[in-house]
């Protein structure tokens, strides 16, 4: 069958040229009588166009869903959502935007529990009469002693992000010879005016929580503890060459991952040389690529993850290979998943290619309106292959057990859409043009890489948790805008990375950036022992004076 789409006469709709009056006037009077074939004309050549309008939208790449969903961002891709279905009542369905198992979302009450305040001081209150062994003084017979979990209250106040103390050291002078005594400071202040505390709070600000500069300074400003931008940038400057010998371990364990996620968001560096373009992407290249990127390269290994970004005129793909660059020879090949693009593949290293099925789920999605029978069965399809990596999930399966599972549930499944697929077009029940017949493609094109989770062990479905971690530079882009030079860039990208891969691992992100600072030269000798989900045993070590674990 033919792609080339056949070109329809664009009707000339001289109504939409016609105040909205006169046409409502139009509509109310053929409610009531007849009307003139003038005005028959008109009404025939508006619905002519919507209907010209729609096909077209729905045969392009972009339609007014995506252009919205681009603008505002997506509510959700739920199928229930998608399809205006019922949700599963027995709570154990799981779509592709609620792997948990279930799509009804668990109510919370918004509060935290005691044990939640990790990072609050906690003050210990002995009671002011009673001590183990003493009488009781309800019964006065029996005695009472310690019980193992006291009771715990939790009190929060507020206070400025980045606080200040003022010494106000008391100066005498001797009145005949001249002599100023001035008392001496507490031991450690006056060394230096900003505590390490400071760096790791503003990159927590900055590159975490997305808050420009200028925005912590009002904020600091009108907490009476003033903080410049530029004071901002010199300490985020100073703390990412303190930081940069974990990073740089980050980089060498993520190269040694069974599995990476990669993909990248469009990015804006003000000062990106020439030269530096160059440098990066070759003399002929950097004379023809303009775009800037951040790339999120999110590494899957020994039961750690860890989220690695690059900001600069390299595609993902091409930063994946830097990272691959530092894997050890006698590893087996790495896992990749990502979307379809080719932005994201890499030349020079191999990979078993996995590709996102959630990408290929989109391109349905967007003509759900217009084809919903043909829709239904798809998300219905991938929704059991969900379903099934659920439950492996739920039961706590291993990499071998999940593949058994797939290859006994969802392989039947996928077989029987890849039959559906070559159906619509073999007895032409669907267009190759339209937006359905482009969905079908898309899926057909990289149904090997789709569902490689059926054959090898480990195989990811979908590309969310480099999505997620996307979302770090989403959010700073959305608020700075952009970074002034290509150093800037690397501060965000180191900060970015140590943040987000402590919360991948369950650790609190300031705590961590403050270890690190506090040990600078620790660091600096053995990066291996201060990565998120090592550094509590070196400071244990270290605490007990018998140095870092081996």
């Amino acid at each position: 069958m033919s792609r080339k789409r056949k070109r329809h006469p664009v009707p000339q709709l001289q109504g939409l040229q016609l105040p909205l009056e006169e046409l409502t006037a139009i509509i109310q009077r053929a409610e009531v009588g007849p009307i003139s074939a003038a005005e028959s004309a008109k009404l025939k050549a508006l619905v002519e166009t919507f209907a010209l309008l729609r096909t077209e939208l729905q045969s392009k790449q972009t339609s007014v869903e995506r252009l919205q969903r681009m603008l505002f961002g997506a509510s959700t891709e739920k199928t229930r959502k998608v399809l205006g279905q019922a949700p599963v009542q027995d709570g154990s369905g799981a779509s592709p935007q609620d792997s948990s198992g279930t799509d009804d979302k668990r109510e919370g009450h918004g509060r935290n529990a005691a044990a939640a305040y990790t990072g609050a001081r906690k003050v210990q209150i002995e009671h002011p009469l009673l001590h183990g062994g003493d009488a009781c003084p309800g019964c006065h017979t029996g005695k009472v002693y310690p019980m193992g979990e006291p009771a715990k209250l939790v009190r929060v106040r507020a206070m400025a992000p980045l606080q200040a103390t003022v010494y106000e050291c008391s100066r005498l002078r001797c009145g005949l010879c001249g002599e100023v005594y001035t008392a001496a400071a507490p031991e450690g202040v006056g060394e230096e005016k900003y505590d390490a505390s400071c760096g790791a709070m503003v990159g927590m600000l900055r590159y975490g929580a997305g808050l420009p500069f200028n925005r912590v300074e009002k904020l600091q400003e009108g907490l009476g503890i003033p903080l410049p931008t530029s004071t901002q940038w010199d300490l985020a400057r100073e703390t990412a060459e303190t930081l940069s010998p974990g990073h740089e371990e980050l980089i060498r364990q993520g190269a040694q991952g069974n599995l990476v996620h990669n993909d990248d968001t469009t990015m804006r560096i003000l000062k990106l040389t020439p030269e530096q373009r160059a440098a990066a992407l070759g003399s002929e290249a950097g004379e023809t690529r303009t775009g800037v990127f951040t790339s999120g390269i999110v590494a899957v290994g020994d039961g750690h993850k860890i989220a690695l970004f690059f900001t600069g005129a390299r595609h993902a793909g091409e930063n994946l290979a830097e990272v691959l660059k530092r894997r050890a020879a006698e590893l087996p090949v790495p896992i990749q998943m990502c979307d379809g693009l080719n932005h994201n593949l890499t030349d020079e290293f191999e990979t078993l290619l996995s590709q996102c099925i959630l990408h290929a789920r989109r391109h349905f999605v967007e003509v759900a309106d217009s084809f919903p029978e043909e829709v239904r069965f798809v998300l219905e399809t991938l929704r059991k292959v969900y379903k099934t990596d659920a439950l492996a999930r739920k039961r706590g399966l291993s990499p071998e057990e999940r593949l058994q599972l797939h290859q006994q549930d969802s392989e039947p499944v996928m077989k029987a859409l890849k039959e559906w697929m070559k159906v619509q077009f073999a007895e032409r029940k669907v267009e190759p043009n339209s937006g359905l017949g482009e969905a079908i493609a898309y899926m057909s094109k990289h149904w090997e890489g789709l569902t490689l989770f059926l054959r090898v062990k480990g195989a990811p479905l979908d590309n969310n948790v480099c999505e997620r971690a996307l979302k770090k530079a989403i959010l700073h882009r959305r608020n700075s805008l952009f970074y002034r030079t290509l150093n800037g860039a690397r501060v965000g990208d180191i900060f970015m990375a140590l943040i987000y891969t402590a919360e991948l691992n369950g650790v609190p992100p300031f705590e961590y950036l403050l270890a690190l600072l506090r040990h600078p030269e620790e660091l600096a000798a053995n990066p291996a022992a201060w990565m998120p989900w090592t550094y509590q045993a070196t400071l244990t070590a270290l605490t007990a004076g018998t140095g870092p674990p081996a």
